[in-house]
């Protein structure tokens, strides 16, 4: 098979990153509001925050599972033709459901939350009307679609090109006696793994989405809560990873550019994205072992899985990077640095992730700021840091690899905060500072505090790269 590169469409994907970036700060700033309220910095009515929350979360899952998408398209796209309508179809439908969305929560009030958690939508006490919880499901459902298209058009061409699911996944390297080269390319396999669990996952989070739906307007359709909660944590978990494992193909195809050596599948590579494309999905009972209700089984599996899991991402993508960098010319401007961060950040966070997956500690922690600092961690210094890189990549000039004093400032300013708003979640959680809560106790406010400072220059940073991106990319297109 041969990897001969095609042109990507890369004026959708400079649009789609534009109005990310956007997003993102948005969001970011709903998050800084939030935190400031927590801290008495200013007052915020509980039911708005909760509306902000619910905003916050959906938004930020979102837009990473956006950039993540944007980039895997555009990548995939240099070893495969892909049909430019299905992606402009994604799009639109995704800003469809972004519109329902807002829609719901700022026009009808709806605040029970990203995971949208059976039955609260259809029991809210007097907060919201039905229609509102149905403008919101109709939004998630018009997002799920559009990636079910964008999927079906990858995976169709991924199938009919490198002979099959298990060709794409480089099977026959793994786990029989092919050759290296004629493995396919990191991104393939990624793209390919990534593209089967997230279908999975939204077929089962729309399954829910429509029963919910239901529910709303003929209360005497009952769904079981404990089988509808499994269904939109798994759909959940694999959504929001999927958006990593999406945007961690950036590196794979741009750092060789910075280090000169290319990124190949090797057979460890390959049994690694194996066990991510299993791990992924057995491992969302981690989230309900607060349910004493559930199966025994499935919360040692949550367990089990949740120490294996970061196996495949500390040992194969975090150490190769590491060992592509040593010794190499690396050259580092914005993009490549944001790219490395991405990378670094991802690492960290599955560290407390995978301490939350134990039993013991869940039972003490779960319910404490513990979770959104794994969480941020993830986002903040993984995700979003290589979706920025990624815009920096976009509109770099040919050749010219050096770091600004902007981009300096801009990394400093964003690294600092983000790394000081994501420690101040862990420290208030080892106060046992719930999660979730509108108002704070005194006592924890000056944490909150601290972390709005540290949130602030988050915000700042993102608004350099985003600042950035749009004066180097009308500078480019003139």
């Amino acid at each position: 098979m041969s990897d001969t590169k095609l042109a990507p469409q890369s004026g959708a994907i400079k649009l789609t990153m534009l109005l990310a970036g956007v997003v993102f700060l948005l969001m970011m700033l709903l998050g800084l509001v939030m935190r400031a309220a927590q801290g008495g910095l200013i007052e915020v009515d509980p039911t708005l925050f909760y509306q902000i929350l619910t905003a916050h979360g959906a938004g930020m899952v979102g837009t990473a599972a956006l950039t993540g998408a944007a980039i895997l398209w555009y990548f995939v796209g240099r070893y495969v033709p892909l049909v430019a309508g299905i992606y402009w179809a994604f799009l639109g439908l995704f800003l469809l459901g972004v519109v329902l969305i807002l829609g719901s929560i700022f026009i009808g009030g709806f605040g029970g939350g990203w995971t949208f958690l059976y039955p609260l939508p259809a029991m809210s006490g007097g907060a919201w009307q039905v229609t509102a919880a149905a403008g919101f499901f109709l939004g998630y459902i018009a997002i799920g679609v559009g990636f079910l298209l964008f999927y079906l058009e990858i995976g169709r061409k991924l199938i009919s090109t490198y002979g099959g699911i298990s060709g794409a996944l480089a099977w026959p390297l793994a786990f029989g006696n092919g050759k290296v080269e004629d493995a396919p390319p990191p991104t393939i396999v990624a793209a390919m793994a990534t593209t089967v669990f997230n279908t999975i996952g939204i077929v089962v989070g729309a399954a829910v989405l429509v029963c919910s739906l239901v529910n709303l307007y003929f209360p005497s359709f009952v769904v079981d809560a404990l089988l509808a909660k499994n269904m939109i944590f798994f759909f959940g978990h694999v959504f929001i990873n999927a958006s990593i494992y999406m945007a961690v193909i950036a590196v794979y195809e741009i750092i060789p550019e910075y280090t000169g050596r290319p990124w190949k599948t090797s057979r460890v590579f390959a049994i690694a994205w194996s066990l991510v494309l299993l791990f992924v999905m057995a491992v969302y009972p981690h989230h309900m072992m607060q349910d004493t209700v559930m199966p025994a089984w499935a919360l040692v599996m949550g367990q089990i899985v949740s120490y294996l899991s970061g196996i495949p991402l500390l040992a194969v993508t975090a150490f190769s990077l590491c060992v592509y960098l040593r010794g190499s010319k690396m050259r580092w401007d914005l993009a490549s640095s944001l790219l490395v961060l991405g990378v670094a950040g991802w690492s960290v966070g599955s560290v407390p992730a995978i301490l939350d997956g134990m039993i013991s500690v869940n039972k003490v922690m779960h319910n404490t700021q513990w979770v959104p600092g794994h969480f941020h961690i993830y986002l903040i210094l993984g995700e979003v840091a290589m979706a920025f890189g990624f815009m920096a990549w976009l509109v770099k000039e040919a050749n010219k690899v050096e770091l600004s004093n902007l981009d300096r400032a801009g990394l400093t300013i964003y690294i600092l905060g983000g790394a000081g708003f994501t420690i101040m979640f862990l420290i208030s959680s080892a106060l046992s500072v719930p999660r979730r809560w509108a108002v704070h106790l005194e006592q924890w406010m000056l944490q909150d505090q601290i972390a709005t400072g540290f949130g602030a220059l988050v915000v700042l940073g993102a608004l350099i790269f985003v600042v950035r991106y749009v004066h180097v990319s009308g500078d480019t297109t003139n």
